[in-house]
């Protein structure tokens, strides 16, 4: 059910989502958190996909907030709240709306959403992209008791992660972390496995991931090994080697989609490591509310800490990896050639034979 109201106020739109609760036959709310998305119109579609599929894990009120300043003096100067409502199916298992914040108004977005906040519920906000130097000092991050940012649409990804840091404030937390989720919980699981003594660790990856960072300095602050960081064409992060006295324990992701887990002794074994949606990002979010000290810890790290290979030791190893491949060449050219030598001698040894005959 989607209601559309033109020049409205908080309180209209208030009785609005009252009014469509009832006429879909839900009189109670249901709903567990308010979900504040501060967005464009650009990014608008994506962002609301995402939450509405999250919502069918947390049901929630969706608050999307685009401001609309206006360019012009006369814009600037035209003040009003624009509405979308969704309810029911179109918003999956809670409510949307869509705030449109014309002239001034974009200005004191704090005024329109508090009123629209569910009662006694958590609050988190979201911004998917251009998200404030210092998220918990925003008028409308001081609201949340979880704040959600994402260094990756950032213009310098890697540069944003120490903004981060600096105005890290209990409760922030990046979608870049999100994403290596998945990685920790299988490096973990596979140094349970096998009780190792860790000497260093190779984090491979895009050069622009800011996800390939906060993987190297989670890995640098837990093991408290020198960790290096080397640059591939990805996608995302593509590998990581733990460097152990009983030999390497990898973890391989080449395409994006499956990986490759090598320990010492043990046969290798195909591991599920598949970059996630975006909405499978925020819902795991969502599970927890409190403020994440591990996530504090690493990108408080400077990045300064993670070690680039050095020329020399790059260029001899283009050099190894050059030489081993000419000789497996050689090898295989002289495995080729041997029986057709050899039957060449045997011809002008018969030949010989006949002639001394």
């Amino acid at each position: 059910m989607k209601t559309d109201l033109t020049d409205t106020t908080s309180s209209k739109i208030n009785a609005a989502l009252m009014g469509a609760r009832r006429a879909s036959g839900s009189t109670a709310a249901g709903m567990v958190l308010t979900l504040v998305i501060v967005t464009d119109e650009g990014s608008a579609y994506d962002a609301l996909k995402a939450a509405n599929d999250a919502s069918r894990e947390h049901p929630s009120r969706t608050l999307a907030v685009i401001k609309r300043a206006g360019r012009s003096p006369r814009a600037r100067a035209e003040t009003r709240l624009d509405a979308e409502i969704l309810v029911g199916s179109d918003a999956g298992s809670g409510e949307t709306v869509v705030l449109r914040m014309h002239g001034e108004l974009a200005a004191h977005a704090q005024s329109v959403v508090l009123p629209l906040l569910l009662p006694d519920a958590p609050v988190v906000v979201w911004w998917p992209e251009n998200a404030p130097l210092h998220p918990a000092q925003d008028p409308l991050g001081a609201l949340a008791q979880r704040r959600i940012t994402d260094a990756v649409t950032a213009e310098s990804p890697v540069g944003q992660l120490a903004q981060r840091a600096q105005s890290y404030t209990p409760g922030d937390t990046d979608l870049a972390w999100t994403r290596i989720t998945g990685w920790r919980s299988m490096l973990a699981a596979a140094l349970d496995q096998r009780p190792s003594t860790i000497t260093s660790a190779v984090v491979e990856g895009e050069s622009y991931n800011p996800s390939v960072e906060l993987l190297g300095l989670w890995l640098h602050n837990r093991l408290h090994v020198p960790v290096e960081r080397v640059v591939t064409n990805g996608p995302g992060i593509t590998a990581v080697h733990l460097r152990t006295t009983d030999g390497d324990i990898t973890l391989d992701r080449p395409d994006g989609l499956l990986g490759t887990l090598s320990m010492p002794g043990s046969p290798d074994r195909q591991v599920a490591l598949k970059r996630r949606e975006t909405s499978e990002l925020i819902a795991e979010e969502l599970r927890r509310l409190d403020p994440d000290d591990i996530y504090a810890t690493a990108v408080r790290t400077p990045v300064e800490r993670l070690k680039e290979p050095d020329s020399a030791e790059v260029a001899a190893a283009a050099a190894a990896a050059t030489a081993a491949v000419e000789a497996a060449v050689a090898e295989e050219t002289a495995a080729a050639t041997a029986p057709a030598e050899g039957a060449r001698k045997g011809a002008a040894k018969r030949a010989a034979k006949k002639a001394g005959a």
